[in-house]
C-alpha cells in the first residue's frame, strides 16, 4: 500500500500545497481520501486524469470536497466522455450540496459522473482495501478512516476535536495523518480541531508506528506545530506533512 499526500492545506490551499487529499494505492486500484480546493490539478502529477477509482469524503466543508465539481467537468466532458462512474463514499447530503456548489439542479446533479454510497460508522470494502468510518468531532457530519490492505493501516483523522474514535480507528496502525490545525495554547475550542500536541496524545494512545501532521492551516509557524507535537508523548516518528511525500506501507 501506498500513501501519497496530493494536499495538505487547511482551510484554504497554501502556497505551497493543495486543500486535503490523499491518494491511497495497492495492486494497481487508485483511491483518494478527500479531494479539497486545488487537488485536482497536483494529483495529474501522480496518475492520469481519469486513473480515480474511488473517492471517500471525510465531510462537506469545501476544502475537503470542493474539487469534486471540476472533476465532475472531466469526466462529463472529456474527450472520451462518458467515462465510468467513480464510486464516492461521502456523508449523505453530499449529492445536493455538491450540485449547489457546481450550480446546477439537484438532477441529474453530479451524479452523470459519481455514484454516491451514503456513509455510516462501520466498514466497507472499496478495491482490494477494507475501509472502516468512524464519527469524529467537528460541527458538520464528520468521519475517520482506517485502510487496510495486505495486513497494513492508513488511519486519517479528517477534521476533528479530540476524539476516542480517532484512537479507536488509529489503533496500531502504521501510518496516521492527523489533522493538527491549532497552535496549542489554553482553552482552545473543542469539537472542532486538534493542536499538534493533542494530535500526538491521540497518536500514543493508538499505538501508530509514524505519525504525520496535516491539515497545516497556511497562517500558522509550522515548525511551533511540530514543536507543539513533540510535547505530546508520543515517541515514534513525525512528520510535518508535505503535498508529493509519499509513504509505502510496503
Amino acid at each position: 500500500m501506498k500513501v501519497t499526500i496530493i494536499g495538505c492545506s487547511g482551510s484554504f490551499p497554501g502556497p505551497d500545497s493543495p486543500s486535503s487529499c490523499y491518494l491511497v494505492e495497492a495492486e494497481g486500484f487508485r483511491l483518494l481520501l478527500d479531494f479539497g480546493n486545488g487537488s485536482l490539478g497536483v494529483l495529474q502529477r501522480h496518475i492520469g486524469l481519469y486513473d480515480v477509482d474511488a473517492i471517500c469524503l471525510s465531510h462537506l466543508h469545501a476544502d475537503h470536497c470542493l474539487d469534486m465539481c471540476a472533476y465532475h467537468v472531466a469526466r462529463t466532458y472529456g474527450p472520451a466522455a462518458p467515462y465510468a462512474k467513480v464510486p464516492v463514499h461521502a456523508p449523505a447530503d453530499a449529492p445536493r450540496r455538491l450540485a449547489a456548489a457546481y450550480g446546477m439542479p439537484e438532477e441529474p446533479g453530479l451524479e452523470t459522473a459519481f455514484d454516491f454510497v451514503p456513509l455510516a460508522p462501520g466498514p466497507f470494502e472499496v478495491g482490494p482495501f477494507t475501509v472502516v468510518a468512524g464519527q469524529v468531532n467537528h460541527p458538520v457530519e464528520a468521519y475517520g478512516f482506517r485502510v487496510t490492505h495486505g495486513g497494513r493501516s492508513l488511519a486519517y483523522s479528517g477534521d476533528t476535536g479530540e476524539s476516542a474514535e480517532v484512537v479507536r480507528l488509529s489503533a496500531g496502525a502504521d501510518l496516521m495523518l492527523c489533522e493538527s490545525s491549532f497552535l496549542d495554547q489554553p482553552e482552545l475550542p473543542t469539537d472542532l480541531h486538534l493542536s499538534g500536541r493533542q494530535a500526538a496524545e491521540h497518536a500514543a494512545k493508538a499505538g501508530v508506528g509514524r505519525l504525520v501532521l496535516t491539515h497545516l492551516v497556511p497562517w500558522n509557524d509550522q515548525q511551533r506545530i511540530l514543536d507543539d507535537a513533540c510535547r505530546g508523548g508520543y515517541g515514534g516518528p513525525i512528520d510535518l506533512a508535505r503535498s508529493g511525500a509519499v509513504y509505502d506501507l510496503a
